[in-house]
């Protein structure tokens, strides 16, 4: 069976429109994280997971240095007061081959993080920064966007959102996702109007709708 950062390989070339369709509404974080900076590559990688109170970045500023090559930094935190990372931090990651930042809360110096191309996928940007005194453990469960993250999880993230395939779930959820792209890729525009059409006009009949 392939590793996390070998499966993950394969979810670079599938949307996370597709994952969601696949996954289902449970497994897509909300709306308020987002890219900080477009046009946004997609990325995906095993979920290197950290906890920080509000106020606080310890922890991210720690998992940089303990995250391997590859890996997304998931971040639960819901702190909107104080900025997690800064330039500095990213440019750590970025270096040390992380993929990307998925934040539960804010960042600053995005003129800096947008130069240099690095994915953040956050709620926004605050200019203050926070402290550094709270240890938590790392790669524990954490809960970001509303989803559930356990370490190893898979995380895609691209311009229309972020997704967590669970891990014991991977290699079902890549196949299943490979198996309708490549469905859809065989549909014309008029073969899918037809039978979306035909779908659509039989949910109308049942409903008891009448133009």
């Amino acid at each position: 069976m392939a590793d996390a950062t070998e499966t993950a390989a394969g979810f670079a070339d599938i949307p996370t429109t597709t994952l969601a369709d696949v996954l289902g509404r449970g497994q897509v974080m909300d709306f308020g994280i987002r890219p900080l900076w477009q046009p946004v590559p997609r990325i995906a990688g095993p979920a290197f997971t950290v906890r920080c109170p509000p106020g606080d970045n310890l922890m991210l500023h720690a998992a940089i240095h303990r995250a391997a090559p590859g890996s997304v930094v998931v971040v639960e935190s819901g702190d909107l007061d104080y900025a997690l990372a800064g330039g500095n931090v990213c440019a750590v990651a970025r270096r040390r081959g992380v993929a990307a930042f998925v934040a539960d809360g804010l960042i600053r110096d995005l003129a800096e993080v947008r130069d240099m191309a690095f994915p953040v996928f956050a709620r926004g940007v605050i200019p203050i920064p926070g402290g550094k005194k709270a240890v938590e453990p790392l790669n524990a469960e954490v809960r970001c966007g509303g989803v559930r993250v356990n370490a190893g999880d898979i995380v895609v993230a691209d311009e229309e959102g972020v997704v967590a395939v669970p891990a014991a779930r991977r290699e079902e959820v890549l196949t299943a996702a490979r198996a309708k792209l490549a469905k859809e890729a065989g549909e014309s525009l008029d073969a899918w109007e037809e039978a979306h059409r035909t779908r659509i006009e039989k949910i109308l009949r049942e409903g008891g709708f009448e133009d």
